[in-house]
């Protein structure tokens, strides 16, 4: 295939564009240097920051949550939030490091201060918690639905409740269909109870709660 050949006119265009480029370069030499300097301080400031602080925080964040979880699995959970005045606790452990431990830090206090009976302290911690694991997704928004429930917001709690049922559609959805028709029936309305029973027995009938479902639906059926 024969090449294109380029006519007077474009050729002359070609080098007054390339002479255009040399002389911007020429007259703007020391700000161009300028940038590059800045961009190449940026980016090694970024790179010891990340080799001398961040990555030996977060170690430092880990170790501290080591005792912390510990005391969790224990069920002590008032020193797994706020310490035993040797070792830190998930509160503490937060107001320090952030979620330089891993967002599962935000997690634990929630679910020590729902156990405690903070429920506002458990919303704001929860709320700040995030996974792609749609299983702990689905754990942390049933504990914000509890949250809710502990608060007398039996509407927010059932709409956080559905969510977890959502976002994790397998044995455990049945659990938060369960306490959405507990909460539900508390709050007087049976009606809608009812529904969340109804779709235990019908679509989870195999799971522990669909074993026990009928004696839910017996006594709003019976009342």
């Amino acid at each position: 295939m024969a090449q294109k050949k380029h006519t007077p006119a474009q050729q002359e265009q070609v080098v007054s564009t390339v002479s255009s480029v040399e002389l911007f370069f020429k007259n703007n030499e020391k700000l161009i240097e300028g940038v590059i300097l800045g961009i190449i301080v940026v980016v090694c400031g970024f790179l010891a920051l990340n080799k001398w602080y961040l990555i030996p925080a977060k170690e430092e964040a880990k170790a501290q949550m080591f005792t912390a979880e510990q005391q969790f699995r224990a069920g002590d959970y008032e020193k797994a939030l706020n310490g035993d005045g040797n070792v830190l606790g998930f509160k503490d452990i937060i107001d320090q490091y952030g979620s330089k431990a891993g967002k599962s830090v935000y997690l634990y206090a929630g679910i020590c201060c729902l156990r405690t009976g903070d429920n506002e302290a458990a919303v704001s911690y929860l709320k700040k918690y995030s996974t792609s694991d749609k299983i702990m997704a689905a754990r942390a928004l049933s504990c914000l639905g509890d949250a809710a429930s502990n608060l007398g917001q039996t509407k927010e709690a059932v709409a956080y409740y559905k969510k977890a049922a959502a976002k994790d559609d397998s044995q455990y959805a049945a659990g938060y269909l369960l306490k959405a028709g507990i909460a539900l029936e508390a709050a007087g309305d049976d009606a809608a109870a009812l529904g969340f029973y109804k779709t235990i027995e019908q679509n989870y009938p195999n799971t522990m709660e669909g074993y026990d479902i009928q004696k839910y639906i017996s006594r709003i059926e019976n009342k």
